[in-house]
């Protein structure tokens, strides 16, 4: 099948009646914007002071330069499926659960672990953007690709307006729906959000409100795997295959995950005024505020629920191992929420030529409140036929109150040394005797023509173990533990050099009593130590016109059974990048991800875990993709044909994990416009 094909494919299969209008409808209004926005590139701008953007850390809300999103190289990126990562580990449609396999880029489990699959696709404290722009900014894209039976969507609006120079507010939506590329495999997450900053001389405040609902079916794997790697074998020596027609093991089972998110960081700020003055009449021309010390208080409320339902009781028979509960199928919720304050006060870096760092003292309460799936078995007087033992008596929550006192010592100004180290302690409930000691330094020097910045790293960990890998309660999974608390510790370093294109980071980690899920699917802490090395290596190249981008990851696991990781893992881009009449910018390339083979996890889809298997490797195989980016004016857009090498070289044997094919080949196209009101 040739590309032309595959396009002509999309337009045979559109839908038909009120709903299917809504693609080509809003394909069309965007394109449309992009018309009208060409059309004013010869008008005169007006000037304006330029607009920034930041985002804030944990725990005292301080702020971190970051951009705003209207960059058009590699814009097709944002669009598949394997996005988070070289190595990522994944059911195979987008925005579908997956576990990242270039382990220091994975992140801790958190306490409600069943969001953790879906963490990429879910907005964060970390992630979330502040914008300060003179004029209304409005940033909407829609990206779609496939046919009717496959296909993948999504929608996103930013907007953000100053209603003076110190106060902002904003908004966000951002609406995935992929039907995905086999049975059983679709998704839906629709995310709504509003923000607001203030920056005044004595006061700020940074405020967000998320809300999130994430929808998706599970299939719980392909029958056969040959339907890929072997179909003539399976279908009578036919070696076309219907991808929604291969046979999957479950029919009517789907996850949903809702949630909320409030954040609020208040900051008030004592010091003084100084004047500023002309240099030749020693005249005042006026006066700026000069902070010396900030009182902060952070208040972060996040809601969680999990909801799980099979309404086949023979499917759930046969695919979980267990059944506790009931034999008629499951249909259950486990529910979290957590209240976090934090009180701090802060010396200033920078109100004299002395204050060379920044230093602050804090304390943080937290709430954490529980709700397990009810156990109407154990102790009933009339226990139903058929259903297995219920393993442990665990209880129906658990309210948690805990305390940490910590220290932050930072540096984020001057261009030859910052430095950033926070220690924390737990002091009272489940948290006491925690440790928790994070820190960065960097500097730069000139290494012939080119400024190197270099920068090392490193923690020291001692947590204790989320509650509900102690407890939990489900109709396939019920598991009572009394795991101590994990330690890890980790050093690296990163070397980047601007002029040569180079960036190589090394780390190296270790952990002991580390969590996770074995072959059976439940929780187990391995007591003896693994070591992890690490070295990333990003090179590019550029000469005119044409470029060269890679990054190789090379890692190592002491214990494979316990933490398997794919030793390599590559991702190329060769592209060329362009302007066309001065005003169209072009980036036309064919890029490449590529990892070694390696006993992957498996995935359960009773709780979106990831567990260990010994029996299946996957890996070895090449997802490559011909794109076209380009950007006129405030107007981005991109074509891609994605995974185009699908049956033609690269490897057919393409599993990110066992039983779960990743995406065929596909053709996307989408748009984004940039609206200064």
């Amino acid at each position: 099948m040739t590309m032309m094909s595959d396009v002509r494919q999309i337009v045979r299969n559109r839908e038909t009646g009120p709903v299917a209008l809504v693609r080509p409808v809003v394909v069309l209004a965007i394109m449309l914007a992009v018309v009208l926005q060409a059309g004013a590139a010869g008008k005169k701008e007006p000037v304006v002071e330029p607009s920034y953007a930041w985002t804030v850390s944990e725990p005292l809300g301080l702020r971190y330069p970051s951009t705003i999103d209207t960059l058009f190289e590699n814009y097709h990126r944002k669009f598949i499926p394997w996005l988070p990562s070289t190595a990522w580990a994944t059911t195979g449609n987008y925005g579908a659960p997956g576990q990242n396999q270039v382990f220091m880029e994975r992140q801790p489990m958190s306490a409600f672990f069943m969001e953790d699959a879906i963490a990429p696709w879910l907005h964060t404290t970390q992630s979330h953007r502040f914008y300060n722009t003179r004029l209304p900014m409005t940033l909407i894209s829609y990206t779609t690709g496939g046919n009717k039976y496959s296909n993948q969507d999504r929608t996103q609006a930013v907007f953000s307006g100053n209603v003076n120079r110190r106060l902002q507010i904003g908004g966000k939506i951002d609406y995935v729906y992929s039907k995905g590329s086999y049975d059983a495999q679709a998704d839906k997450d629709f995310t709504w959000g509003l923000n607001g900053s203030y920056t005044g001389d004595r006061y700020e405040l940074q405020t967000f409100f998320d809300h999130y609902s994430y929808t998706t079916k599970e299939s719980g794997g392909i029958t056969d795997d040959r339907y890929i790697t072997h179909p003539a074998e399976v279908q009578g020596g036919d070696t076309r295959v219907d991808n929604k027609t291969i046979p999957v093991q479950l029919s009517a089972t789907q996850n949903s995950l809702e949630g909320s998110h409030f954040y609020m960081n208040h900051r008030y700020k004592v010091g003084f005024y100084r004047y500023r003055r002309d240099s030749v009449t020693d005249t005042i021309t006026g006066r700026y505020y000069v902070p010396v010390t900030s009182f902060i208080w952070t208040m972060d409320y996040k809601s969680n629920r999990h909801h799980f339902r099979n309404t086949s009781a023979i499917d759930d028979a046969a695919f979980f191992p267990h059944t506790y509960l009931g034999l008629t199928g499951t249909d259950e919720t486990t529910r979290m929420w957590r209240l976090r304050n934090t009180l701090g006060v802060s010396m200033l870096e920078g109100f004299n030529r002395y204050a060379k760092f920044g230093f602050s003292l804090y304390g943080t309460h937290e709430v954490r409140r529980y709700t397990l799936v009810p156990d109407t078995v154990t102790g009933s007087a009339e226990r139903p036929e058929g259903l297995d033992v219920v393993p442990a008596v665990v209880g129906t929550g658990k309210t948690q109150n805990l305390l940490w006192v910590g220290g932050q010592l930072t540096k984020q100004r001057g261009s030859l040394l910052r430095y950033n180290a926070t220690a924390q302690f737990g002091v009272l409930g489940d948290a006491a005797g925690e440790v928790d000691v994070t820190g960065d330094v960097a500097t730069r020097f000139k290494l012939g023509r080119d400024t190197a910045w270099v920068k090392a790293y490193g923690y020291f960990k001692n947590l204790t173990a989320p509650w509900l890998m102690n407890n939990y309660v489900s109709n396939h999974y019920i598991w009572k533990n009394d795991f101590g608390k994990t330690q890890r510790f980790r050093v690296g370093g990163e070397v980047n050099m601007p002029l040569s294109w180079t960036r190589v980071n090394v780390a190296y980690e270790t952990l002991k009593n580390y969590i996770y899920f074995g072959n059976d699917a439940l929780p187990v802490q391995h007591s003896a130590g693994i070591h992890v090395f690490s070295v990333t290596v990003n090179q590019d190249l550029h000469f005119k016109a044409f470029n060269w981008e890679n990054r190789l990851t090379f890692q190592t696991s002491s214990d494979e059974a316990v933490l398997p990781l794919p030793k390599l893992s590559l991702y190329t881009n060769l592209y060329l990048q362009f302007r066309v009449a001065r005003v169209l910018h072009v980036q036309i390339g064919a890029d490449c991800n590529y990892y070694t083979k390696y006993h992957a996890p498996s995935y359960n889809p009773s709780n979106m875990t990831f567990h260990t298997q010994n029996t299946t490797e996957c890996g070895g195989f090449a997802m490559m993709d011909l794109y076209a980016n380009f950007k006129l004016k405030r107007a981005r857009f991109f074509v891609s044909w994605n995974h185009f090498n699908q049956k033609l070289f690269g490897g057919d044997n393409y599993f990110a994990i066992p039983h779960y094919p990743l995406s065929p080949r596909r053709f996307q196209l989408g748009v984004s416009v940039d609206f200064a009101n």
